[in-house]
């Protein structure tokens, strides 16, 4: 049976494979249709070859579940993965992604303004990226009680310094040349921050932006680890694998992985339309 099942996998990859090369070869290798169809035969080519190797090789549910499996769960648990994702990823995440991105944003303008605080800031700011989640998320429960509160408080903390560095270092991609040239026409310091140097530092802010996308996920949900109520992604993983319940640990990460690929995706977008006369954003 072993052998079997790995030469039916050998051979849905050896498919899928022999499928995409033709795509990427033919002449409508560089159409939208597929670009989007290459990834999604390659994943559809390992869904098939999970579910082969699990089902032939008789892998238990407890150790991986089949795909198969996960899906039916996934469709059984829409509300409850609803009121998870809600407690999570809207009011955890986002209130954290957003309280910790205006906070940086705020100090990034403060510290641009005073070398002083720049060389305060930023060690300060590197102190707070490298505080371990796993120590801070506790304490922050403590504080502020087991609700989304103290979830959006860690993930704020842990989008903190990505967006405060970025920025800055935005804020600084100004050549003495245009800065002497807004001198020159007596523009303020607001007037060239607004005009020259926030423009010029957007693909910088960006990049802290869609890193810290990530970033707020992870801290929402390892947060609920150490302290929840009755609902959450984080609080439903650590019950169901107590209760060996993979198949609904796996229907949370996929929830988790579309949930970050489209905030990471909305990012990408709002980037390209902000800062669309920036090279990077050439077709």
């Amino acid at each position: 049976m072993t052998g079997a099942a790995i030469i039916s996998a050998l051979a849905v990859w050896g498919a899928g494979w022999w499928l995409n090369a033709r795509l990427a070869a033919s002449t409508v290798a560089g159409t939208r249709v597929v670009r989007l169809a290459v990834p999604a035969i390659f994943g559809l080519t390992l869904l098939i070859m999970w579910e082969l190797l699990v089902r032939m090789l008789e892998v238990s549910p407890v150790i991986l579940p089949p795909p198969t499996m996960i899906a039916e769960r996934f469709a059984n648990e829409i509300p409850t993965l609803w009121a998870d994702f809600v407690q999570t990823i809207i009011k955890g995440a986002m209130t954290g992604y957003i309280v910790g991105g205006l906070a940086a944003f705020a100090i990034a303008i403060l510290a641009d303004r005073s070398d002083f605080l720049t060389r305060g800031i930023l060690p300060v700011g590197s102190f707070m990226a490298a505080l371990p989640i796993v120590g801070i998320a506790p304490i922050f429960v403590r504080w502020l009680g087991s609700d989304w509160q103290s979830k959006a408080a860690v993930v704020a903390v842990m989008v903190f310094f990505p967006i405060l560095v970025n920025t800055v270092a935005g804020l600084r991609d100004t050549t003495a040349m245009q800065r002497d040239l807004m001198r020159t026409y007596g523009a303020s310091y607001w007037a060239t921050l607004f005009k020259l140097r926030l423009p010029a530092a957007m693909p910088f802010i960006f990049n802290g932006l869609k890193i810290s996308t990530t970033l707020a996920l992870i801290g929402a949900i390892v947060a609920e680890f150490f302290g929840s109520p009755t609902v959450g992604m984080g609080f439903r993983i650590s019950t169901s694998v107590g209760q060996l319940a993979l198949d609904m640990v796996w229907a949370e990460i996929v929830v988790a992985a579309l949930a970050g690929s489209a905030f990471y995706g909305l990012m990408a977008w709002i980037e390209g339309r902000v800062t669309f006369w920036h090279p990077s954003q050439r077709k």
